[in-house]
């Protein structure tokens, strides 16, 4: 997958290395975003993840596979905006303060696939390596295997989430982190795959409008009491994030910069 184009259609195994070790994340995926016409102002412009989905010739019946990744997309976004309603809430804010972050959001639907990999504990072998997710929140759909691990803060270890039927998994991302000023912190999480069997998971991330301007919310800071973060819009740092990730060593170095003072507050917090 190049960063350089909307990141749709397949990834191949070990693209990611979130860890910086090792030959990379032992999975693979399929990524879809809010399907949008060639000549949409939002894809002409090259906003991040706007456009037309790839779909791969091998599928069995096109239409079909079309109609239920749509809907679900559809449903997940619909969510994504009630969440960002409660939250608002939480933050003493208006319900509907965040909904000109969430109009026009860039929305990705990742179908992932975790072979099953050793069951030596002492393997540095991650179906996904320990990392926060980076926009404004994720969605997971996961299957009864298992394998998904959080860092538990308190206790200082990784603790399972064990699936639980018709259940779904919230994660914020560290464009809250920044954002709330540190009042919300985004959750390191890893994938761990030894069921023995394949694991397949679908997670939704909701990033928010490419344009917007993310600065400090108001309520999260006191009055004589400065923003830790500059401000940045949505298209900015997830485009940097992304060049991190993928290890473009020559868009990373140019635009990595805007997210390590995040990235490094996460890592303080973990060893807090």
């Amino acid at each position: 997958m190049d960063i350089g184009t909307p990141n749709l259609g397949y990834e191949r195994l070990r693209a990611q290395n979130f860890e910086k070790r090792g030959p990379g994340d032992l999975k693979e995926g399929f990524y879809l975003c809010r399907e949008l016409a060639p000549n949409h102002p939002a894809v002409k412009a090259g906003k991040f993840s706007q456009g037309e989905n790839k779909y791969p010739a091998e599928i069995r019946d096109p239409t079909r596979f079309r109609a239920v990744v749509n809907e679900y997309h559809t449903l997940m976004t619909y969510l994504s905006r009630e969440i960002f309603r409660i939250l608002a809430l939480t933050l003493d804010l208006r319900a509907d303060w965040f909904d000109e972050f969430c109009r026009d959001s860039a929305t990705i639907l990742r179908l992932l696939r975790y072979p099953p990999q050793e069951t030596d504990e002492s393997s540095l072998e991650r179906g996904i390596g320990a990392h926060t997710d980076f926009g404004g929140l994720t969605i997971l759909l996961q299957d009864d295997k298992g394998g998904l691990q959080v860092w538990d803060r308190e206790a200082s270890q990784w603790a399972d989430v064990v699936p639980i039927p018709g259940a779904l998994v919230v994660n914020l991302g560290n464009m809250m982190m920044r954002w709330t000023n540190d009042r919300y912190l985004s959750n390191l999480h890893r994938v761990i795959n030894r069921s023995g069997e394949e694991r397949y998971s679908a997670p939704f991330f909701f990033s928010g409008n490419p344009d917007f301007l993310v600065e400090c919310i108001p309520s999260c800071k006191g009055e004589t009491e400065a923003a830790k973060y500059p401000p940045i819009t949505v298209q900015e740092w997830m485009l940097a994030r992304y060049a991190d990730t993928y290890g473009n060593s020559q868009q990373a170095e140019a635009m990595a910069e805007l997210s390590r003072d995040t990235e490094d507050a996460i890592v303080v917090d973990r060893n807090v």
